[in-house]
């Protein structure tokens, strides 16, 4: 697809806002009427926001906080983090590591990556399980590590929740999941953006267009603005505007493998024109590592075989960091 074609053209159109509370505290005829919701903003652009997520507002503005107090520290400091020197790609990406859209300048961001948490005779640390490893937290910042590891066991809850919704949407059960996040590798993810400079070369961006690579993503974003999805039926892009309290829902890979396309993982990008700094938050919702996925048989029809192979998160983000990743 050339997302670029008609890069200048923006819809004037809006993602549902769907309450997904019944999945803390309703009976099951009230999670499946949220399910079809789900479904249907799956079906048509796999972009969504989530209200009644059950995260506490607290905890979500001193995540944010924490982004600001860890990006406002100096070079040296965060680098002494270098996510270069990790084996599970946890720690600090300095601005311009990534590209994310192939041909363009490389992205406009600097991030930081937290992980789970796991004592060092853990099995899967021991095997030398993809992506597993330690966090590399940052000593000049009381406060810091307490707040991402309970924003993270949140995070890895609403994800399990929303695992559910998303295989009721399919006509699934509720925990047909289940085994495949029984041992997630769910990432956390800090992004400062800075504002887009004066007369930037023309595919600059924040974020290249692309598609996420696991299965679902819980995005926190500030107030500034910027995420735009790309629209396929009218050619152009959506301004995904903040809206309090909520978090942006997407798609990714492993759900059109999973799903032999029935639900796509969607194309955005970020392009920060807000004139100020911006700070986000994607948790990435991941199943074990080894897991192997493939199509599920009811997103088949009679005589259709599935577009992709069986493959693992392990062998598809390899394949990706080695795509996108500039050193």
């Amino acid at each position: 697809m050339n997302v670029e074609v008609r890069n200048s053209q923006i819809a004037q159109k809006s993602l549902p806002i769907i309450d997904i509370s019944a999945f803390l505290d309703g009976d099951f005829p009230a999670r499946q009427a949220v399910a079809q919701q789900i479904r249907l903003a799956c079906l048509d652009k796999g972009f969504f926001y989530i209200s009644g997520h059950g995260v506490p507002e607290t905890l979500i503005d001193d995540t944010i906080a924490q982004a600001k107090r860890f990006f406002d520290l100096p070079l040296d400091a965060k680098m002494a983090l270098d996510k270069a020197t990790s084996k599970a790609n946890r720690g600090y990406e300095p601005m311009s590591g990534q590209r994310l859209e192939a041909g363009a300048p490389p992205d406009l961001k600097e991030s930081y990556f937290v992980g789970g948490e796991l004592p060092p005779d853990d099995p899967r640390l021991l095997r030398g399980q993809f992506g597993r490893g330690a966090n590399q937290w940052p000593a000049e910042l009381p406060g810091f590590r307490e707040t991402l590891q309970a924003y993270y066991t949140a995070m890895t809850e609403l994800g399990g929740r929303i695992n559910g919704a998303v295989a009721l949407s399919l006509g699934l059960p509720e925990n047909y999941f289940a085994t495949f996040y029984q041992e997630p590798l769910n990432t956390l993810r800090m992004i400062h953006y800075p504002p887009q400079p004066a007369n930037p070369h023309p595919d600059l961006k924040g974020c290249g267009a692309h598609t996420d690579f696991g299965g679902l993503t819980l995005l926190l974003q500030d107030s500034a603005g910027g995420l735009q999805v790309w629209d396929e039926s009218a050619g152009a892009w959506i301004d995904a505007w903040p809206v309090p309290n909520t978090y942006v829902v997407n798609l990714g890979d492993f759900i059109s493998l999973w799903t032999n396309n029935t639900y796509r993982s969607t194309m955005h990008r970020v392009i920060n024109t807000s004139g100020r700094e911006r700070y986000s938050v994607p948790f990435f919702v991941n199943g074990d590592p080894d897991f192997e996925v493939s199509c599920i048989p009811s997103c088949l029809a009679p005589g259709e075989t599935p577009k992709f192979p069986p493959t693992t998160i392990a062998h598809h983000f390899q394949a990706m960091y080695s795509k996108t990743y500039l050193r």
